[in-house]
């Protein structure tokens, strides 16, 4: 069929002991939920189904997915699909006590549930569900934005708190120097990679000295991100000038503009003033009509 042997062996021993017959029966019953070409992929993943029981094990789950979620008979396939691990799971210990907890924090789309987010339902409430939780209202977060939080990002209940949660929040709060508030409205922060997408973007971004919102820096391809770049870049530097060589006294607006720029962390654009300032100051001190073009910054 396609599986690997001793990989399903190592990890399901009982398959020594099992009988032909009652894995070509498991096989038959999984066809006639319209469960196929998929059998090797389920399988390999979830070698214990094929020494469960179908009564008591296999049929239970797709009347859970009938009643309870409302999947009809042609759907089948596609959330087991999605979701292998379903097979694998305990209608009475598992699904229904994760679906039940999944419906009090909120989530009442049962499609959503079944076909997008039907990991969360092989997911141990005590061990998996309710530490994730708990772990944001840790970071600072009310439980009602937590939840709200969890609500429009259903991954962040899936995350590792040691691999993802931990070094990306410190990345956040001291390196990017952020506010909660940011983290709150833009979730999926958390979906994506630390080293291959967050920090080189971050970096990229601190480099130019510009400002770029959280779900612009991430979610842009490369290309967008390339141009948010020169966007933003041109935008604040075309501001600057246009500031600066708004007063007559540069001296005074130009101060107070350069001691914002260093508190904001802009290396290059307090480079920039300082050196408007300079030739504003250059241009008064000989008595000639100062000029600045914009293409010296």
């Amino acid at each position: 069929m396609g599986v690997d042997a001793g990989k399903a062996l190592s990890q399901n021993p009982s398959l020594h002991t099992a009988s032909l017959h009652s894995i070509h029966s498991i096989i038959s019953f999984l066809q006639s939920k319209g469960i196929q070409k998929d059998l090797p992929k389920i399988f390999g993943m979830c070698p214990n189904i094929l020494t469960s029981s179908i009564k008591s094990d296999l049929n239970p789950v797709f009347i859970f997915l009938s009643e309870d979620l409302k999947v009809p008979e042609h759907s089948f396939r596609k959330v087991i699909n999605k979701c292998p691990r379903l097979l694998a799971c305990s209608v009475i210990d598992q699904l229904k006590p994760a679906m039940f907890y999944l419906q009090r924090l909120g989530f009442k789309d049962l499609d959503a549930l079944a076909y997008h987010d039907s990991v969360l339902l092989v997911s141990s409430v005590e061990k998996t569900l309710i530490p994730k939780l708990e772990f944001l209202q840790s970071l600072g977060f009310p439980r009602d934005e937590a939840v709200g939080m969890v609500l429009r990002c259903p991954g962040l209940l899936t995350f590792s708190i040691e691999n993802n949660f931990k070094p990306k929040f410190e990345y956040f709060s001291v390196d990017m120097g952020k506010k909660l508030e940011e983290l709150k409205q833009f979730p999926q922060y958390f979906a994506f990679s630390l080293e291959k997408r967050i920090k080189p973007r971050h970096m990229e971004v601190v480099q130019r000295g510009v400002e770029v919102p959280l779900p612009l820096m991430l979610k842009s391809t490369d290309d967008e991100f390339r141009e948010l770049l020169r966007e933003f870049g041109v935008d604040e530097m075309s501001q600057l000038c246009q500031f600066v060589l708004s007063f007559f006294s540069p001296c005074k607006s130009s101060d107070c503009l350069l001691f914002y720029f260093v508190l904001q962390g802009h290396l290059r654009l307090c480079i920039c003033t300082v050196w408007i300032i300079l030739k504003l100051f250059v241009n008064n001190f000989v008595g000639q009509r100062f000029q600045v073009a914009t293409s010296f910054c």
